[in-house]
């Protein structure tokens, strides 16, 4: 397993893992991707054996970013990493990846002193929950999207 930046060569595998969580994550395009990586603090993939098994967003403060999730943490903190999105290929999941990339992504937070993210709660993704939990992210708040559903805001103090 290699967690490294993301790189112009991984766009199509990225693409494709966001398209295979969408249901999680928001639609990703070639040209948001792009605006994406310009704007983010941190963008990872984790390769198993040249395979880009996964992938990770995160935006530190101050970033030009229209995501109402950013904004609502940015309203309540002055230093934070904000994960905006991570995937795990299915084939993958279940062996450690994504703790791995949270690990990557925590260590990269240390200097802004915490981590901020939000899971679905509304419908609730459960795994997710749960998985923020067993790492120490505190539910802070509650936001109901414009599409209606709700998601839980967590924060992990580092």
């Amino acid at each position: 397993m290699l967690i490294r930046p993301m790189a112009d060569q991984d766009v199509a595998a990225v693409l494709a893992l966001n398209e295979a969580s969408v249901w999680a994550l928001s639609p990703l395009d070639a040209a948001r991707l792009s605006r994406h990586r310009a704007a983010a603090e941190h963008t990872v993939v984790c390769e198993v054996d040249t395979t880009v098994a996964a992938f990770a967003v995160a935006y530190g403060p101050g970033a030009a970013y229209d995501s109402v999730n950013y904004a609502w943490h940015t309203e309540r903190f002055d230093d934070f990493i904000y994960l905006d999105r991570i995937a795990v290929s299915t084939p993958f999941r279940r062996r450690g990846i994504a703790s791995a990339v949270y690990d990557e992504m925590e260590q990269h937070a240390t200097t802004h002193g915490r981590m901020v993210c939000e899971v679905n709660s509304d419908p609730p993704n459960v795994e997710s929950i749960a998985f923020h939990a067993r790492r120490g992210y505190r539910e802070i708040g509650h936001l109901t999207q414009t599409d209606g559903h709700t998601t839980v805001m967590l924060e992990k103090p580092l």
